[in-house]
């Protein structure tokens, strides 16, 4: 999937691929989300009439212009608040380290955590994830302790 406009950290009229990991019943659901945000932007578009600039965008602001840092901070605020959350805790990118740390926590190798995140090797992960990926290093040395016990003592 292709989405393309001005994310944090991206060059502007950028295009980003977004991967899309297949799983029981995953596409029909990113099917499904998707038919029904085509329709809310129809909604939309008919509201603003003249103003919408049709840029043939899956993710638009609310007058069809790429996305740029505020109308994600605006749109990310709302769904916090939606959900009880305090807006001013949360950001995108604490959803990323959210995501690699419950990655981590459950044992996934560093390597699919890299993957999953986008990045090519797992230097950049290590590095920028260190807090999080501590219990994949940790049990990592706990299988290497267990194979390998220290002489005098018992495996």
């Amino acid at each position: 999937m292709l989405i393309a406009g001005t994310l944090p950290g991206v060059i502007a009229g950028s295009v980003i691929r977004v991967k899309l990991i297949p799983g029981p019943h995953v596409f029909d659901l990113v099917v499904e989300a998707l038919r029904l945000h085509h329709q809310r932007q129809d909604q939309i578009r008919n509201r603003v009439g003249d103003r919408w600039r049709d840029n043939d965008l899956v993710f638009a602001s609310r007058v069809g212009t790429p996305l740029d840092a505020g109308n994600v901070r605006r749109a990310f605020r709302k769904v916090t608040a939606a959900a009880g959350l305090d807006p001013a805790d949360w950001t995108p990118r604490e959803l990323r380290h959210s995501f690699v740390s419950l990655l981590s926590d459950a044992g996934v190798p560093i390597e699919k955590i890299a993957r999953l995140v986008g990045h090519t090797g797992t230097a950049t992960t290590e590095l920028v994830y260190r807090k999080q990926i501590r219990p994949v290093v940790t049990g990592g040395a706990q299988v290497m302790d267990s194979l390998f016990p220290r002489q005098g003592t018992d495996a």
